[in-house]
């Protein structure tokens, strides 16, 4: 109800708001970006409500649908609007405390459909005389149809009906209360005790001297049948005569499990005496009699366990992982419950002895050196190594553009905004700050700021947290990230870094007092621990310590059953600082690091231990004399054991170690992506080129294994091999890495793991059809390219486990390590002859999906087949019958060649569908890729693979790629379709594809991999034009080139998008960026397809397909330690005839043969290659496609 109180009219907005899910809990908290992507949203105006449902991932899936209805009675009611798009209701960088929808007194945009980030919210705006009043009734609900829903928004139109449901609520409260034979005063005081099994409350939890104890995970709950994945509640009973409190927390149990909260009760049977045997036999009765009975000692039930047959270290556990511990030695339940903790003492706050007077912001200014490519909010250095992002005042980027930092064991993510978390070893399992996946509110578990001790003014050095009043710069390199600032007459530059060899996180904050006098300034730094994947789950777990040796601040989660000894850790030089441990002091309650409760006191209180909400927080006040600068290094970090954190932070100790720590990181990348360096007319190609593709390969995909909107730390059998391979030139020795690691993770059988987590190699078996086979084809690529055939002989052991069922597409375990090992050759020739099956059509079985693992139910009942895969087969065939005469194994060769053949033959029998060849078919034979089905009637890949495979006929692989150029390039949006028409309402079922919204990733979007295939084939075929116009449209530097183009695309325009949008309202908005295997092809498709650079062994050739403006360009090879200065011309031109055949010419002397013989001389060569003026190219290239047939 709203009344007027006041004397006159008043005009009200009253507005709504929800987050939708409509999944499972941890769905949505492993990965909310992803499981939002398949909400859909809809406004029924009629009825003043919305409905929202989730896109079936099958034909056979039901799935549910939501309604959320504003209904308003009584006053004058005026307009009604609605919203589903969080970003447009939050604002970019806001929050539901202050959303950006708040601030707008019109109506609410109305934007519905498929918005990614899906909300309800409506607005009524109301008109009340003096005393009038006004009944607002807002509703939501669930049923399994729209109609059953659309029955639901109408009942409830009705505010009688809405009144009843009150009514009838209460009705079914008595009649549970009546079949737990309770009353209302125990319902509530369970409800109580409930909100500590939700939220762990410290003063019903153990002790911190036994939390601090535990040493075991959640593996040692399992010997006593409790699984540990749900809340505990433990129940200490020593005294039959305390038997009510047994009584009242089984009778808790059951009313908790009627209300859907699932918690583990166990009970300790603590009698000693002659009575135990009684007691026990009491309680086994009480439940056996009641609505309990049937959940003794199964998930979501009781446990009842006799004290003394539990060891101490898992009393310990118990203990520790228990929400609630209620004892009969602590009196009555109501009493426990009643029990706070002792009053803290409480720091003193800042008393200000200056007034602050907030300064005009300047206006920032882009540093000269930022002179590329700049399209308003950012753009590239000369040398394009940083990108500078500097938004006007008051502005943000669109969404986060972050930059990766890792090295292979340890890494974070950090935005442009300062927004960070960090992980070591995985990026999921062993988080050590929090992960948000939200590109709205840009939330962070890490913050730093700056405080004028005088006045109490505080800021921070990024704009993420404690934004100060003049705008902020931040500049994105190789291993680092720098944002500058002035505030108040504090200049600050934060440079963010992690050690090229350690798992240390540097924050190295340089202070410079430019204000005209002394200041006194105080630094601090905040991390929240999660030491697990998720802070919901570890927070309790965790405990935080001062050591004694080095007074860095130590936390462990001895529960994490994959890292329980591992410590991290956050330090800081200055022997002054003052500590905490306890996040709700730092933030304060219902607090946020917008505003932290701390920055109000004069320090911090020293606080550490178990049992609190877990943070690192350190403080260091300091004095600037006028012109004085100083630098604060905070270190964030990890290691296996107390014993190796100790020496680690020793080591990185002081601003000197930070410098050389920062040097190393920096030479690192620069002589890893200065292995190949171009100079062409294109400067958006050069600077992707000449550093952040290679450095989004490594840094992002092979290292960190994560990004801003994934983080699965996982390493993907096909996916790292398929980027390994780009990096032949820059660094083979990573190539030949993950080929011994891949070897090691297939099974006896052939197949291998899809995907698997270090450190323990826990992971996924499928029946997907060709993760095994990028390993022969990935060897071969670096046997051929390198002429190292030691890799060969490197030998690995295989993987034991059972077959994955029939009718399952996959299983999850921890594989064990077989006896039987081979060398990396024969588990390629392994890998190959697992890939021989075939089904009706000749064509390789699709299983449970080939590269696209979406269509995952072409193949669900075991006949279905793969076009695409029959292309790739043939040419991971041909490139390792090459290997095989290598070896001296002609008769696998002979073999490959054979069966190359033969399927050739096949696939122009049976895929040709008459203007492209089609990508699959279903277990029953019925075509996909086909012009005869209403949706996905032709696929990019299976196009593109006709060509770059060389197996297809070259006439009808040409007529293929020119009906990829017509029916899925979009000139007008600048991308490439992977399919068309969408998967959406046809009884075709081929996966979880169709889930995906029409135009969204893999479904009808561009999908980045397969776009680069396709310019690639264009370049196969000669097709220069095409070739050259689709790379240019790809090319994410102009996808963000202008100010409108950037507000279109959004994403960071200095890395690859794994996709782009085809779907309206967000037709070329660029989806998840970094982690993707898009950027090592995109740096083959320059360097090799369209360029022309070849390496084999000790050769470099060059085939360029050049655009006919161009009339040179020029090319830098480090070959191990000796230079190539390359510069590839166009014959010139005297009248109508060109002059200069193809040649070579090294340092002034013409070579022999069209290739660039390689010498380690560690000299620098000058060399200039000149094309053929008759264009062989695409003769050559048709050639060799026609030779390999």
């Amino acid at each position: 109800h709203i009344t007027n109180r006041s004397r006159t009219r008043r005009t009200i907005d009253v507005t709504s708001y929800a987050e939708v899910v409509l999944a499972p809990a941890a769905a949505d908290a492993l990965h909310p970006a992803f499981s939002n992507l398949f909400v859909q949203t809809e406004i029924v105006h009629g009825r003043q409500a919305i409905l929202c449902t989730r896109r079936p991932r099958s034909i056979d899936e039901h799935v549910p649908w939501m309604f959320h209805l504003m209904t308003v009675q009584g006053g004058g009611t005026g307009d009604v609007s609605f919203e589903t798009d969080r970003m447009r209701f939050i604002g970019r960088g806001g929050s539901v405390a202050a959303p950006a929808a708040m601030t707008d007194p019109g109506t609410l945009s109305g934007t519905d459909g498929s918005v990614l980030d899906p909300i309800v919210a409506i607005r009524h705006r109301l008109t009340l005389d003096a005393g009038a009043l006004a009944t607002i009734d807002m509703v939501s609900g669930v049923g399994e149809t729209r109609d059953a829903v659309l029955s639901l928004v109408e009942k409830y139109q009705d505010h009688r009906l809405a009144d009843r449901v009150f009514e009838l609520t209460w009705t079914h409260s008595q009649v549970v209360l009546r079949q737990l034979n309770t009353t209302e005063a125990d319902s509530q005081l369970y409800s109580r005790l409930a909100s500590s099994v939700i939220y762990a409350n410290a003063s019903l939890r153990a002790a911190a001297s036994v939390l601090v104890r535990n040493r075991r995970g959640q593996s040692g709950l399992w010997g006593y049948a409790i699984s540990g994945d749900l809340p505990i509640v433990l129940l200490q009973i020593a005294d039959i005569a305390n038997f009510d409190l047994v009584r009242q927390l089984v009778q808790a149990h059951a009313y908790w499990r009627l209300k859907g909260l699932a918690v583990d009760l166990v009970i300790w049977n603590e009698d000693h005496d002659v009575y135990r045997q009684r007691l026990q036999e009491q309680i086994m009765g009480l439940i056996a009699a009641g609505v309990e009975a049937h959940v003794v000692d199964r998930p979501g039930g009781i446990f009842v366990r006799i004290a003394e047959q539990i060891s101490p270290e898992d009393r310990i556990l118990i203990q520790s992982v228990a929400r609630a511990i209620i004892t009969d030695s602590r009196g009555t339940l109501v009493g426990q419950i009643n029990r706070r903790s002792p009053a803290e003492v409480r720091i003193p706050r800042l008393v200000p002895t200056r007034t602050h007077r907030p300064e005009t912001p300047s206006v920032a200014e882009l540093p000269r050196e930022a002179s590329i490519l700049f399209n308003g909010t950012g753009g590239f250095t000369s040398d394009g190594r940083e990108y500078v992002i500097a938004p006007a005042a008051g502005h943000a980027t669109p969404v986060p553009w972050v930059n990766i930092l890792a090295n292979p064991h340890f890494g974070t993510v950090v935005s442009e905004s300062g927004m960070a978390y960090t992980w070591s070893e995985n990026a999921q399992l062993f988080r050590l700050t929090p992960w948000h996946n939200d590109p709205v509110g840009e939330s962070s578990g890490e913050a730093l700021y700056l405080r004028d001790e005088e006045t109490g003014h505080f800021w921070s050095p990024t704009s993420a947290d404690r934004g100060g009043t003049a705008p902020y710069m931040s500049r994105h390199g190789f291993g680092y990230s720098v944002f500058e600032h002035m505030e108040d007459g504090i200049r600050s530059e934060l440079t963010v870094f992690v050690a090229l060899d350690a798992a240390v996180k540097f924050s190295s904050l340089k202070v410079s007092n430019l204000s005209g006098r002394p200041r006194r300034l105080s630094a601090t730094g905040y991390v929240e621990w999660v030491l697990a994947d998720l802070r919901a789950k570890s927070a309790m777990h965790v405990t935080t310590e001062i050591d004694s040796r080095n007074a860095a601040l130590y936390a462990r989660n001895p529960y994490n059953h994959e890292f329980p000894d591992w410590i991290g850790f956050f330090d800081v030089d200055d022997a002054t600082r003052s500590v905490t441990g306890d996040r709700t002091e730092f933030i304060g309650r219902n607090g946020t690091l917008r505003d932290p409760a701390a920055l109000y006191r004069t320090r911090l209180s020293g606080k550490v231990g178990a049992g609190l909400d877990p943070c690192a927080a350190i403080q260091v006040a300091f004095d600037l004399a006028d012109g004085q600068e100083r630098k604060i290094i905070f270190r964030l970090g990890a290691a296996s054991n107390a014993d190796a954190a100790g020496p680690l932070i020793q080591r990185f100790r002081g601003t000197a170690a930070a410098h050389e720590a920062l040097e190393a990181v920096v030479g690192h990348w620069r002589h890893t992506l200065g292995a190949v360096q171009v100079e062409t007319p294109d400067a958006a190609l050069n600077v992707l080129t000449n550093g952040w593709l290679v450095y989004q390969t490594i840094a992002c995909r092979l290292w960190a294994r994560s990004g801003y909107y994934q983080s699965g730390g996982a390493f993907g059998f096909r996916d790292q091999l398929q980027d390994v391979m780009a990096l032949v030139h820059a660094e083979p020795s990573l190539v030949r890495a993950q080929i011994a690691l891949c070897a090691s993770r297939q099974f006896v059988e052939g197949d291998v793991q899809h995907w698997w987590h270090p450190p323990s190699g826990r992971g996924v078996r499928t029946h997907c059809s060709d993760d095994y086979l990028w390993l022969p084809l990935a060897t071969c690529r670096y046997v051929l390219t390198t002429g190292d055939m030691s890799i060969l002989d490197e030998t690995a052991h295989f993987l034991e486990g059972r077959p994955v069922n029939a009718e399952d597409d996959s299983y999850y375990d921890l594989p064990g390590r077989s006896d039987e090992s081979a060398n990396v050759y024969l588990h390629c020739v392994r890998a190959i002859l697992h890939g021989l099956r075939f089904g009706t059509h000749g064509l390789p079985l699709i299983g449970s999906g080939d590269w696209n693992d979406g269509m995952n139910l072409v193949g669900r009942h075991g006949k279905g087949e793969s076009v695409w895969l029959a292309f790739f087969l043939c040419h991971v065939l041909g490139e390792f019958a090459k290997v095989a005469r290598l070896r001296d194994d002609a008769s696998f060769a002979d073999r490959c060649e054979t069966e190359t053949m033969q399927l050739r033959q096949r696939i122009e029998e049976n895929a040709w569908d008459g203007g492209w060849y089609r990508r699959a078919y279903f277990d029953d034979g019925s075509p996909l890729g086909s012009m005869t089905n209403p949706e996905c009637q032709i696929d990019s890949v299976a196009q593109s693979w006709s060509v770059l495979s060389g197996a297809a006929d070259i006439e009808r692989a040409r007529r293929a790629m020119n009906a990829v150029y017509a029916r899925l390039v979009r000139r007008d949006h600048a991308l490439i379709q992977l399919l068309a028409p969408p998967f959406d309402t046809s009884d075709l079922d081929p996966g979880y594809i169709r889930g995906y919204v029409p135009g969204v990733r893999e479904n009808g979007g561009q999908y980045t991999h397969g776009a680069i295939w396709t310019a690639m084939a264009f370049a196969a075929l000669g097709d220069s034009a095409r070739a050259w116009e689709l790379m240019t449209m790809i090319n994410p530097v102009n996808h963000a080139r202008t100010p409108e183009g950037a507000a279109t695309y959004l994403v960071e325009p200095y890395v690859v998008a794994a996709d782009i949008y085809a779907l309206a309202p967000h037709t070329g908005r660029g989806g998840w960026t970094w982690y993707t295997g898009s950027a090592g092809w995109m740096y083959r498709l320059v360097v090799e397809s369209l360029l022309g650079l070849r390496r084999e062994m000790d050769r470099l050739y060059f085939t360029p397909c050049l655009p006919a403006e161009w009339k040179e360009f020029k090319l830098h090879y480090r070959y191990r330690e000796t230079y190539y200065h390359i510069t590839v011309r166009r014959p010139e031109v005297e009248g109508d005839e060109e002059i200069d055949a193809s040649s070579v010419t090294i340092d002034g002397v013409t070579q022999d043969g069209a290739f660039i013989a390689l010498v380690d001389d560690r000299r620098e060569h000058r060399v200039e290659v000149r094309v053929d003026g008759r264009d062989p190219i695409t003769e050559m290239r048709i050639g060799a496609l026609q030779h390999t047939r």
